[in-house]
C-alpha cells in the first residue's frame, strides 16, 4: 500500500493527469476492500444522473465567449464613467469588473489574461503607482468566485449535495464584503492621487450605457432569475449561453463563425477535465465513506482540537496552503468529502463551510510562494515574481482579514438562505 501511494505521488509530480491518479487510487481501494470493480462503474454513472451538471459546460462556454468579445472593454468604460470621479475610482472599477467577469468565466487566470491588458495600462496612465496597479489587477483575478454563476460554487454543490440556489445566495454578502474591503483600501491609498480622478459627466455615462446596453441585462436576467426562483440553475445556464451566442455572433458580430469551433474546443477541454475528475472522485468518495475514513479523520482531529474555533483556525491554515499548491477544482473534489463531515460535527453549517472553503481557496491564489495568480501576473505583465509578491502583500492581508470575518461571522453567509 505504501509503495502504491509513493508511485501515485511520483506520477502526480511528473505531471500525470489528476483524474488518472484519483481513479487509480479508487480502483486500488476497491480491490483492497474486496469490492467488485463493477461497483466503481456504477458510481461513475451517477454523474450522468445529475441535472445540475448541464450548467457546467453551458456557463463555461458562455464565459469563454465573453472573454473573446469586446464586452470587457465596454464594462470597464461603463464602470469608469460611473465611479471614475472618486479617488481610487479606476482601481474600484478594476475590482468590480474583474469580480463580475470571473463570476462568469469561473477561472481567475482567464480574468487576469483577458482584462489585464486593458486595466493595467489604464491604471498606470491614471497615475497609479506601478506596484499598486500590479497588486490591484493580480488580486482582482479571483474575486468573483463567490458570486453566481461561479463554476466552483456549482461544483461544491455537486460534491457536497447542497442546494445550488442556496449556495448562490450564501455567497452574495461574503463576496461583496471582499470587494468592499479592497475598494476601501484602494480609495484610501489613492486619496492624494488627483490625476486618477476624472470629471463625472452624464454624457459619458449615457454613451457608456448605450455601448453596454446589450451586456447590462445579462447579470440582471440570470441572477435575478436564479435568486427569484424563476430559473433553475441549468435553465439559467442555457439562457446565458444562448444569449451570448446570439449577441456576439449575430448582433454585435464580434466573433466570427469560423472561430466558434476553437472557442468550443477550448471551453470543453476545461469542462472535460472537470467532469473526469468529478466522476472518479465520486467513486473515491463512496469508497472513503464505505471505509469510514471521515469518521477516522474526525476521531484523529478531536484528539487534539478541542472546539469549533480551534478547528476553524486549523482548517483555514490548511486550506491556505492547499490553495497555493492545488487548483480549486481539484481541491473541491478531493478535500470537501473529507472535511465536510468533520466540519458538520463541529456545528458548522454545510453552506457556511462551502463559502469558507471557496473564500480561503480564492486567497490561496495569492499565497506565496506558489499562488497561481502570482505566476500568471508575472508572466502576463513580464515582471519578476518577487515584484508581484511585494505588490500583492497589502491586498493579501486585507483579503485574509475578510476571510477571518466570513469564517467567524456565519450569518454573513446564511442570512439570505431560507430556513
Amino acid at each position: 500500500m505504501i509503495l502504491f501511494s509513493l508511485v501515485l505521488i511520483a506520477l502526480a509530480l511528473v505531471g500525470a493527469p489528476l483524474f488518472a491518479i484519483i481513479g487509480a487510487s479508487a480502483m486500488w481501494g476497491f480491490m483492497q476492500a474486496d469490492i467488485p470493480q463493477v461497483v466503481m462503474g456504477i458510481e461513475l454513472y451517477r454523474i450522468a444522473e445529475m441535472p445540475i451538471l448541464l450548467a457546467i459546460p453551458l456557463f463555461t462556454f458562455a464565459g469563454y465567449v465573453l472573454s473573446e468579445s469586446q464586452a470587457p472593454s465596454r464594462l470597464v468604460r461603463l464602470s469608469n464613467a460611473l465611479l471614475g470621479w472618486m479617488p481610487g475610482g479606476l482601481a474600484v472599477v478594476c475590482l468590480a469588473t474583474c469580480a463580475l467577469f470571473s463570476a462568469f468565466t469561473g477561472a481567475s487566470g482567464v480574468t487576469i489574461i483577458a482584462l489585464g491588458a486593458l486595466l493595467y495600462p489604464a491604471l498606470l496612465e491614471g497615475g497609479y503607482r506601478e506596484g499598486f496597479s500590479l497588486g490591484v489587477v493580480t488580486s482582482s483575478g479571483s474575486l468573483g468566485l463567490l458570486f453566481a454563476p461561479s463554476l466552483p460554487l456549482i461544483l461544491y454543490g455537486v460534491v457536497s449535495q447542497a442546494s445550488i440556489d442556496n449556495l448562490f445566495r450564501a455567497g452574495v454578502t461574503p463576496g461583496v464584503l471582499m470587494v468592499v474591503m479592497l475598494s476601501v483600501w484602494c480609495i484610501w491609498s489613492s486619496r492624494k492621487n488627483r490625476k486618477a480622478v476624472r470629471q463625472f459627466t452624464w454624457g459619458e455615462v449615457r454613451q457608456a450605457l448605450r455601448e453596454a446596453g446589450w451586456e447590462i441585462p445579462l447579470p440582471i436576467v440570470v441572477l435575478g432569475g436564479i435568486y427569484s426562483g424563476y430559473f433553475a440553475v441549468s435553465e439559467a445556464a442555457a439562457v446565458t449561453a444562448l444569449y451570448v451566442l446570439v449577441l456576439y455572433l449575430l448582433i454585435r458580430r464580434e466573433i466570427k463563425l469560423v472561430e466558434m469551433p476553437r472557442i468550443m474546443r477550448e471551453s470543453m477541454v476545461l469542462v472535460g477535465g472537470i467532469l473526469m475528475i468529478l466522476g472518479v472522485s465520486i467513486a473515491s468518495t463512496s469508497l472513503m465513506i464505505d471505509q469510514e475514513i471521515p469518521q477516522r479523520l474526525l476521531a484523529a482531529i478531536t484528539g487534539f482540537v478541542s472546539g469549533q474555533v480551534s478547528f476553524l483556525l486549523l482548517m483555514l491554515l490548511f486550506l491556505l496552503i492547499l490553495g497555493a499548491i492545488l487548483d480549486i477544482f481539484s481541491a473541491l473534489v478531493l478535500i470537501v468529502p473529507l472535511l465536510l463531515p468533520v466540519a458538520v460535527s463541529y456545528g458548522i453549517h454545510p453552506l457556511h463551510f462551502g463559502i469558507i472553503f471557496l473564500a480561503t481557496m480564492e486567497l490561496g491564489y495569492l499565497t506565496p510562494p506558489v499562488g497561481l495568480n502570482l505566476f500568471i501576473a508575472s508572466y502576463r505583465f513580464e515582471k519578476p515574481i518577487t515584484t508581484v509578491y511585494l505588490a500583492t502583500i497589502p491586498f493579501f492581508l486585507i483579503l485574509l482579514l475578510s476571510v477571518l470575518v466570513i469564517t467567524f461571522v456565519p450569518q454573513l453567509s446564511l442570512w439570505l438562505v431560507p430556513d
